[in-house]
């Protein structure tokens, strides 16, 4: 697989969104967080999620001059609207808007709404973490996954993110309610390969591990079965009456998916009064998890963004793997 360097990555993509009309400043924080995202092995909504952003810019989905506007403020609850700028400098700035809060008051809310994608998730629990704050974000989307028992697409798999600091590497969960992103499924699909795990639905309402089953019918497979499928109601239910945005039925009927409503919460850890207290709890419970025997001989257990960490650093010496037919039609932009 062809590898491309991390700067040389930034760079192209700065260039085309220079292209399509980006202030530099604002095209190169966008780039990073798309190639940051392809450097973290999460490629889906990396590089491979790149030529369907500038597909939305022009047409109108996304604004990209738009910065998110206060609306109203109840304590440190806020909501904002964020004019369907880019979704992942919104995000950005939500989170830091949260930690900003958290600064001052020991925590943080923002509630946004009329905002696009904002491709990993755990982009922003990463943020939350370098800042030593927990942090703890969702997303809802389009409807891709049945309520359970049912045969339509009236859920999304609203991603949820949860993210502790901790100096020896952040401990971070990025997570959609379905058992595969939809972006995942792309990936498999592209590769010709069945997924590893029943990830969806097909025609006949059967569960499937065929990517291309699942992108057919767009019906993705709830995490826990009848669980998600009620953890992903709640969340949409919560981030649309906080944010007083747009459901996920209301995002259902637009042509495409974009108006979203997320929110963001930090939680600064430097308010408590034991931090060696707080360290020892964080310490004590990973070596919990690392003392687990494995299922399999010579196989470790990882706590969650563990792996993130290798996969970074693996990608920051050798080059990030990229499709080499996604590459070069970001060359040709």
């Amino acid at each position: 697989m062809k590898r491309v360097n991390y700067a040389e990555m930034v760079e192209q993509l700065t260039r085309v969104l220079c292209r399509q009309g980006f202030e530099i400043e604002r095209a190169g924080a966008c780039a990073k967080i798309f190639a940051d995202n392809s450097r973290d092995g999460v490629y889906s909504h990396g590089l491979n999620r790149f030529p369907r952003f500038i597909e939305y810019i022009q047409k109108g989905y996304i604004a990209m001059d738009a910065q998110p506007e206060l609306v109203q403020r109840f304590g440190t609850w806020e909501r904002w609207d964020g004019h369907l700028g880019p979704g992942s400098l919104n995000a950005q700035f939500a989170m830091n808007r949260a930690i900003q809060q958290a600064r001052e008051n020991g925590m943080g809310c923002v509630a946004l709404k009329n905002t696009n994608h904002w491709m990993r998730g755990g982009t922003y629990g990463w943020q939350a973490a370098e800042a030593e704050c927990i942090g703890i974000c969702w997303s809802n989307t389009t409807p891709n996954m049945p309520v359970w028992g049912g045969r339509e697409r009236r859920l999304g798999n609203n991603p949820l993110v949860l993210a502790v600091p901790r100096a020896a590497g952040h401990i971070v969960l990025d997570m959609a309610l379905s058992q595969f992103s939809m972006g995942k499924v792309e990936i498999y699909q592209r590769r010709h390969e069945m997924l590893p795990f029943d990830g969806g639905f097909d025609k006949e309402g059967k569960i499937t591990r065929d990517p291309e089953a699942i992108s057919e019918t767009l019906l993705g497979l709830p995490i826990g079965y009848w669980k998600g499928s009620g953890l992903s109601f709640l969340l949409d239910l919560v981030a649309t009456v906080l944010s007083g945005g747009n459901s996920t039925a209301e995002i259902g009927r637009l042509e495409s998916e974009y108006a979203l409503s997320q929110v963001f919460l930090a939680f600064d850890l430097s308010v408590l009064p034991d931090p060696e207290a707080v360290r020892g709890t964080i310490m004590r419970l990973i070596d919990h998890i690392h003392q687990s025997e494995p299922l399999r001989e010579g196989e470790r257990i990882y706590y969650p963004g563990e792996r993130t960490l290798q996969t970074r650093n693996e990608n920051l010496e050798q080059g990030i793997p990229v499709d080499e037919a996604i590459w070069k039609q970001v060359l040709a932009m």
